[in-house]
């Protein structure tokens, strides 16, 4: 049995889940590995059979997606060959986390593609949707990566095959501590901006990992670092509060390591503003964006002692052994067999 697992590129959050989905995919399975996208900014500690460029959401340095380069960046030809090559044809089954590649590859032949991902929660009526309207953003959820069916991720349990956020045990594992820094994750904002902002609350040691960053420096109270999973996952669980984008996970990180968090929506993201909407029903505050005009507001959240309980259990094997099993047993019941082709599945083929 051959599974294609096939993870979204643009930023960290779905490689970084992948981290802890691949080694429980692998206890059941023959996996190979693809990956589309051109803007994360860690690699993954398993081999990558398939890299494509697909389609990239670029960010800009001023809190939100650069159209313009987003737009220059996608090429339609070369989009429309990854997805004719693509060799979705040779596997069993596709699992799928929000990428474009394999899933309109599967599309086009007629390949069963599962969603695993955090995106496919906001297609539930159930969860909380922004008072605003976005058109491209709804067709951005619904179209960009579509599959045949989801089983997806969000801060609660909203719905039928909606879980709370996989948690890798690279921040499991952290020692908790509080050094009265805050940990900043801001990829949409360029050095300058962040600087300018946070350099005004002095009587706070900020740590800043930037995409804009080759080296480490430090101005006034501002350390800005490159990003780096290891010395990230450090910083969040010693810090005394994370400040962030109203990603997925992130924000789930930061929750479940006990910390204080706010959140800023990214400007043309519509999913990070289904995300704060999310977050402000559990009680996280968010502003719309960073600017000068919003230090008293982060000042306030600063001198605050606002820490919101969550319970995000390890259940990542059980997930995948759920959508394995509820995928793969029509396939196992028209194949004959001596004995289980999958024994974890704990099922009888027939004879």
């Amino acid at each position: 049995m051959k599974i294609l697992y096939a993870i979204q590129g643009t930023g960290n959050g779905h490689l970084s889940r992948a981290k802890d989905v691949i080694p429980a995919l692998m206890k059941r399975a023959h996996i190979d590995i693809l990956i589309s996208g051109i803007q994360a900014d860690i690699e993954l500690p398993f081999y990558v059979k398939y890299r494509y460029r697909g389609i990239s959401f670029i960010f800009g340095k001023k809190g939100g997606v650069d159209i313009l380069s987003t737009y220059r960046f996608c090429k339609t030809r070369e989009v429309w060959n990854e997805i004719r090559k693509c060799p979705v044809q040779n596997y069993d089954l596709v699992i799928n986390d929000f990428e474009p590649i394999s899933a309109w590859a599967c599309k086009l032949r007629d390949v069963k593609c599962i969603g695993l991902s955090h995106q496919g929660s906001l297609r539930s009526k159930k969860v909380p949707i922004p008072s605003h309207n976005d058109p491209i953003g709804w067709f951005v959820l619904k179209d960009y990566a579509p599959c045949n069916s989801y089983y997806s991720f969000h801060f609660k349990k909203y719905d039928d095959n909606i879980f709370t956020p996989i948690i890798r045990q690279e921040i499991r594992n952290q020692e908790i501590t509080d050094e009265k820094h805050y940990t900043v994750y801001l990829p949409s904002y360029g050095d300058g901006k962040l600087l300018r902002v946070l350099s005004q609350i002095k009587k706070v040691r900020w740590e800043v990992f930037s995409k804009y960053a080759d080296k480490t420096y430090n101005v006034e109270n501002v350390i800005i670092s490159p990003i780096n999973s290891e010395s990230f996952s450090r910083s969040m669980a010693s810090s005394a509060g994370v400040l962030c984008g109203a990603g997925f996970e992130t924000p789930a990180e930061a929750l479940y390591l006990g910390k204080k968090l706010l959140v800023i929506p990214m400007k043309s993201q519509f999913e990070q503003h289904f995300n704060a909407e999310g977050l402000k029903e559990m009680g996280v505050p968010v502003i719309k964006k960073l600017s000068k005009k919003n230090i008293k507001n982060i000042l306030k959240w600063v001198d605050a002692d606002h820490h919101i309980p969550v319970y995000f259990p390890n259940e990542t094997q059980f997930i995948v052994d759920k959508v394995l099993e509820e995928q793969l047993l029509p396939l196992i019941e028209r194949i004959p067999a001596e004995k289980p082709l999958f024994p974890f599945l704990n099922l009888k083929t027939n004879n």
